[in-house]
């Protein structure tokens, strides 16, 4: 029995050597800070989802007949808050990613909104918000950078020869990530045109001189009312 015990041992200890040589360690490791990196995208996306009720509300009070603009920004807030996304899953993730983009679109319409209104702008409650939204997009940004760096690096690791049998062995899959195609435009806020005046009336061009006359004719002074009117010197008599 105490020599079978101590074959069981060694094999448990070979068997641990050789997952760690193959990198099954690593690929936890890699595995728990995608996870982590993840769990901060959602944690900045809940923070700029939760500033949104807030700052309708406010622009709102200045700006009510902007009804399409509002209900566009509440509307894309819903739709992220009913998606359960599973970032494991490549099509959820898209969706969830499509959705998250049209709320930045929304809320890029309703910035630009609010250049129209200066009452607004001086509000201090707006400014508040205004400025925390803008840090939420940045740390937004950052995060989800992270994540993107993260899982690439895990799916790199994976695939790598002896590591993949490893990964194959105890289910490691490659995970999807985000898609980095017009993330420009999904970032930039679209133009809004408040309208612009009509251009002032362009005055008629002067007649032009026709050609060969160098001072044109202009026209005769009016006779003088009362009195004699001045003689021309070829009309006047010889002395």
């Amino acid at each position: 029995m105490r020599g079978l015990s101590l074959v069981r041992g060694a094999l448990l200890a070979l068997v641990v050597v050789m997952l760690s040589g193959c990198g099954y360690n690593q690929i936890q490791s890699k595995d728990e800070a995608a996870k982590a990196g993840w769990s901060e995208v959602l944690n900045q996306y809940k923070r700029r989802a939760d500033l949104i009720p807030n700052l309708v509300a406010t622009v709102k009070g200045y700006a009510a007949h902007e009804a399409q603009v509002l209900t566009a920004v509440t509307e894309a807030r819903a739709k992220v808050s009913q998606i359960n996304v599973n970032a494991d899953d490549a099509a959820s993730l898209a969706q969830y990613q499509a959705a998250q983009g049209e709320l930045s679109q929304a809320l890029g319409r309703l910035m630009m909104v609010t250049e129209a209104y200066p009452n607004l702008k001086a509000d201090q409650q707006f400014i508040g918000l205004q400025t925390q939204l803008e840090g939420t997009e940045n740390r937004v940004t950052v995060a989800r950078g992270r994540y993107i760096q993260l899982v690439q690096d895990y799916n790199t690791y994976i695939r790598q020869f002896p590591v993949n049998l490893t990964a194959m062995i105890f289910g490691y899959k490659p995970k999807p990530n985000f898609t980095v195609e017009n993330e420009a435009q999904i970032q930039d806020a679209p133009a809004v045109d408040f309208g612009t005046p009509p251009p002032a009336p362009v005055a008629p061009p002067a007649p032009a001189v026709p050609p060969g006359i160098v001072n044109p004719p202009q026209p005769a002074a009016p006779p003088v009312q009362g009195g004699n009117a001045p003689q021309d010197p070829q009309d006047a008599p010889a002395a």
